[in-house]
């Protein structure tokens, strides 16, 4: 009982470190009770999420607040990503982000309108001076809508140091209801190399989760020897909300020692696409769940790991037995553990793991170049975390560049020579990527012409192929049609689409004035607020030019009339 005590102990000195961030300094951006349907540092694809999303009772247009004094740095409009977006500067150093807002308060709206109409454009991003947009704390900046790539209404909240990096808001008093302890879904055991093992087996092994009457884990002991490490899935689940969301602490301990600590407290946005080195991505991305590897693999420049021993691998010698413990906490320090007894034995009887082999091998440390017949791939230096064999195949236009299931790093690029095409068909060719079980759905990656060559940059890879889009967008008038009186409209609304490479670009105009037409991606609505007073004529000629991402292009003109 003492030595359990004294362990308990022990461990609340690494699970409790005393807080320097202002607790009392930020309000809540909304005037609801704060209820997340996604936490900060949670997993996210390619990235980990910057901030807090607050529920905002699944409609749009609550009240958004400034969280404290300061004053606007930077807005930025743009059709995905945060969608309509606020930054506030405050006196401490800290900056507070508000992102997919419906629209901004008045005074800010008029002031980035007046932006839009002198730019011609819809998405914009402006900084403006310390002296320009003043707040005090609790005025109204915006109100919440579901701009940009939200799935559903919410307010994306963060709070960034001095150097731009994010941090949990929980940090600074943000207070949200939570007495559940984290869900474990699974846990794995990783065969590091080829001599080590678990149970007889040098793949990756899923463990049959055990659980215990007090609400902890155990699992059915295992047999393992040689290098090894752990693996573990597992989500939070706040008192006010059914969703599932991140956890905010992972930490490990071998017979007592702590050998791994990953906290989710702060990073920079240089790092977090390293969130596919964190987990397994071959397993994300064949079944759709996110294991959270316990060891540091190589080449992993992750800054949220803590108290490594042997970066969390784990040794384990023929006829040992061990103990292997998990915590996995959520902010408020609910906790769940997992307790693995290892029994070390050798075997001579092993099934070894499928390795793959081509004609091609990539080293991650060097430059790589690719080429079979008009297409050339081109892997700049530490482009990928390892080296491995890569299934490089050519068929016609088509090019299978293994499968996404190696994350990758950085950018490289893809071209193919279409000098064998000619000048018509070659002026609507594009690259896509394509995707769906029998590769039959496009998705265009954006593609540059220099000569006859086309070029794209992704970071994924996969099948590909040169596409031709002859196929102009469609323009469809929602409540606008040649002679319609619209007096009793507000809003101007078009939707439009393009089928094959996507829209670029788009112009309205009314009586040849540029009109700003907002367009919201997931719905294809471009719509015009006539409080914008463009046109004070009764008789209106309006015109939309829609553009694709070959050059094809629509016009629809009709004259409304309105008083």
């Amino acid at each position: 009982m003492q030595k359990l005590l004294s362990f308990v102990i022990l461990f609340s000195v690494y699970c409790n470190a005393q807080n320097p961030y202002p607790e009392d300094y930020f309000r809540n951006p909304l005037d609801v009770t704060l209820v997340l349907s996604g936490t900060f540092g949670e997993l996210r694809s390619n990235h980990f999420h910057s901030g807090l999303d607050i529920k905002t009772q699944r409609r749009e247009g609550l009240k958004v607040y400034a969280a404290a004094e300061g004053y606007i740095s930077r807005i930025k409009i743009s059709h995905y990503g945060y969608g309509k977006a606020l930054y506030i500067t405050h006196p401490n150093g800290y900056t507070t982000v508000y992102a997919h807002l419906q629209k901004f308060s008045p005074t800010i709206e008029a002031y980035v309108k007046k932006l839009q109409y002198e730019k011609e454009s819809f998405e914009i991003e402006v900084f403006p001076n310390s002296d320009e947009l003043i707040l005090t704390k609790g005025d109204v900046i915006a109100y919440s809508g579901n701009t940009g790539g939200s799935g559903g209404p919410h307010l994306h909240f963060e709070i960034r140091d001095n150097e731009e990096r994010p941090i949990n808001p929980m940090l600074f008093g943000l207070d949200i209801k939570d007495t559940t302890a984290p869900d474990i879904k699974n846990v794995y055991a990783y065969p590091i190399n080829e001599d080590s093992h678990v149970n007889n087996s040098n793949e990756r092994q899923k463990l049959r989760l055990i659980r215990l009457d007090n609400g902890d884990y155990t699992v059915e002991n295992l047999k393992a020897f040689g290098k090894i490490g752990f693996g573990v899935e597992a989500n939070d689940r706040q008192d006010l909300a059914s969703n599932n969301n991140g956890v905010s602490n992972i930490q490990a301990l071998f017979n007592g020692n702590m050998k791994f600590e990953i906290d989710f407290k702060r990073f920079s946005f240089d790092e977090t696409r390293h969130l596919n080195r964190l987990i397994d991505y071959e397993h994300y991305k064949t079944k759709k769940k996110r294991i959270q590897k316990l060891f540091v693999e190589p080449n992993n420049p992750l800054s949220m790991y803590k108290n490594l021993d042997n970066d969390g691998y784990l040794t384990i010698n023929d006829s040992i037995a061990s103990v292997y413990k998990i915590c996995v906490k959520d902010f408020k320090n609910n906790n769940s553990w997992i307790t693995i007894n290892i029994e070390g034995n050798k075997s001579q009887d092993i099934e070894q793991k499928d390795k793959f082999s081509s004609d091609f091998f990539i080293y991650a440390n060097k430059t790589n170049e690719l080429v079979d017949k008009t297409i050339e791939v081109h892997f700049p230096q530490n482009t990928f975390y390892d080296d491995f064999f890569i299934d490089f195949r050519v068929q016609n236009d088509t090019l299978t560049l293994h499968d996404d299931t190696v994350p990758v790093k950085n950018n490289f690029s893809i071209s193919y020579d279409i000098s064998n095409y000619g000048p018509e068909d070659s002026d609507k060719l594009f690259i896509a990527r394509l995707v769906g079980y029998r590769k039959q759905y496009t998705i265009y990656s954006p593609t540059y012409r220099k000569d006859n060559i086309l070029t794209t940059s992704t970071k994924t890879l996969g099948t590909y192929a040169l596409v031709s889009d002859n196929i102009a967008p469609t323009i469809k008038p929602i409540n606008v049609s040649e002679g319609k009186w619209i007096s009793n409209y507000r809003y101007l609304k078009i939707q439009i689409d393009d089928k094959e490479s996507g829209i670029s670009n788009y112009r309205a105009t009314i009586n040849g004035k540029w009109i700003l037409m907002e367009y919201d991606y997931k719905t294809k609505l471009l719509q015009y607020d006539f409080n914008d007073k463009v046109s004070t004529e009764t008789k209106n000629n309006f015109k939309l030019i829609v553009t694709d991402n070959v050059g094809n292009s629509t016009t629809f003109e009709t004259m409304f009339y309105r008083k």
